[in-house]
């Protein structure tokens, strides 16, 4: 693919989102139920599309919120259900259609109070933080959803589900649930229970918390921040308007780092990221056109950091510009296999197939063996809640992930299209232990909470 001739430039006028329209095509436009581009498609994780394409609308939100609800009837999971969003322009309209049906089907839902964002990590982590020593089957156990088409475009929607281990679902999950919204969709949706919105913010099963204070207290028992701020590194973070915006400074504060946000700016159109190399809007932090904003600041910073819209991964920015993942990745599997001595002695060493050799001669060294599997994190999940896996890396998608830890790493990433076609291209935790887990003296730095950092998706 040629370079755009305005590839890390500011979008002109002309080739930003036009919000209003995308709002109005999500609520008045509907999907053709015998179109197959049109239909419910979960990629890795959760469906994804577009509101002008008819393929993210409000009936596709209607339909897949019924079926997590029946999916979790069946499942016989009873405990909250904790939903978070990130700022694309249709995820704040998403929540509220399924919000309607969650409420109708009485399921105890919490938000963030006062209309925040929340990242994918972060409703990992209060996932797993109340299935803490809960048994499989217990009934009180939670799940989540979170509703992001990540570093997609800001015309895009995505919805996915987080079952009780707090990762993305698997592909039995997603093809229970997709098939059951489809079926739904091609019902007219007769059968979807739904009440009116400011109903269904005042039920009782509609609860608002801070997601914010727990995941920032709880990162010092997975990152040692004391090392961090004993570094006296100068750190530049630009949210990139992501849902994580709200989490820097309270970490900042709380740990006594010396960190400043570089652009505090929330905008649907996200006018401020540079345009990618394809000349689309892409808040991929991985791309050193998208991310050229910070890396002009580069010597302001000894290290700087850039996020995606729902903080399951970040891109690193250091003097001498944007770092390798593969070099970053390789060195962390170094060094972490040699200073977890709790990790098991068979603990593998997980990639993908499209992965670089360098993590293989890595895990080679290190005499550890090596799990490799198709794209997608669902193909990890079964390795890191057994306990079998400790550090993963998908595709291009570069990811630290300990399966110890209930907090993980992204670092940088690459494109894999879910949903279906003209949706975009996109990207993807499990049940783990209790908050209080050995610390690491790696200063790995969270990006969500996946960095601020956490488990995560796509």
């Amino acid at each position: 693919m040629s370079l755009h001739p305005l590839a890390g430039k500011p979008a002109p006028q002309s080739m930003l989102s036009n919000i209003p329209r995308i709002m109005t095509a999500y609520f008045t436009q509907s999907p053709d139920p015998g179109d197959p581009g049109q239909a419910v498609s979960f990629g890795t994780s959760g469906h994804r599309g577009t509101s002008l394409g008819r393929t993210f609308n409000e009936e596709h939100i209607l339909a897949i919120t019924q079926a997590v609800c029946e999916y979790r009837s069946s499942m016989n999971i009873k405990g909250p259900l904790f939903l978070g969003i990130d700022t694309h322009a249709l995820s704040e309209a998403a929540m509220a259609t399924a919000v309607e049906v969650l409420a109708a089907n009485e399921v105890d839902v919490f938000l963030q109070e006062n209309g925040g964002y929340t990242p994918t990590p972060v409703i990992s982590h209060a996932i797993l933080s109340h299935n803490r020593g809960r048994i499989a089957d217990d009934p009180g156990r939670a799940d989540g959803i979170v509703v992001t088409p990540s570093h997609n475009p800001p015309d895009n929607g995505g919805f996915k589900y987080n079952p009780p281990h707090g990762g993305p679902a698997g592909s039995g999950e997603t093809k229970a649930i997709q098939d059951r919204a489809n079926e739904l969709l091609a019902g007219g949706s007769k059968d979807v229970r739904r009440i009116p919105l400011a109903r269904a913010l005042s039920a009782s099963t509609t609860h608002f918390r801070d997601y914010i204070g727990p995941y920032v207290e709880d990162l010092q028992n997975v990152v040692d921040m004391q090392l961090i701020r004993g570094g006296g590194l100068s750190i530049g973070v630009d949210p990139m308007g992501g849902s994580g915006i709200g989490y820097w400074m309270p970490i900042a504060e709380r740990y006594g780092l010396d960190l400043e946000l570089v652009n505090t700016r929330v905008d649907p159109t996200f006018s401020f990221v540079p345009l990618d190399k394809d000349g689309k809007i892409r808040m991929d932090c991985s791309s050193p056109w998208a991310m050229s904003g910070l890396l002009h600041l580069k010597d302001k910073y000894d290290i700087a950091f850039g996020n995606d819209p729902d903080y399951d991964r970040h891109g690193i920015v250091t003097r001498e510009g944007l770092m390798n993942p593969n070099h970053y990745l390789a060195v962390s599997v170094w060094y972490l296999f040699q200073n977890r001595p709790e990790w098991p002695k068979a603990a593998a060493v997980g990639k993908t197939l499209v992965t670089s050799a360098m993590v293989d001669r890595v895990a080679k060294s290190l005499g550890r063996a090596l799990a490799e599997v198709p794209v997608g994190f669902k193909w990890f999940v079964d390795g890191l809640l057994a306990g079998g896996l400790r550090f993963w890396r998908r595709g291009e998608r570069r990811r630290l992930f300990p399966a110890q830890e209930r907090f993980g790493v992204d670092h940088g990433q690459g494109r894999h299209h879910h949903g279906p076609p003209g949706s975009g291209d996109h990207h993807p935790h499990r049940q783990g232990p209790g908050p209080h887990l050995p610390r690491s003296g790696v200063a790995v730095r969270p990006t969500s909470v996946r960095a601020p950092g956490g488990p995560g998706h796509a």
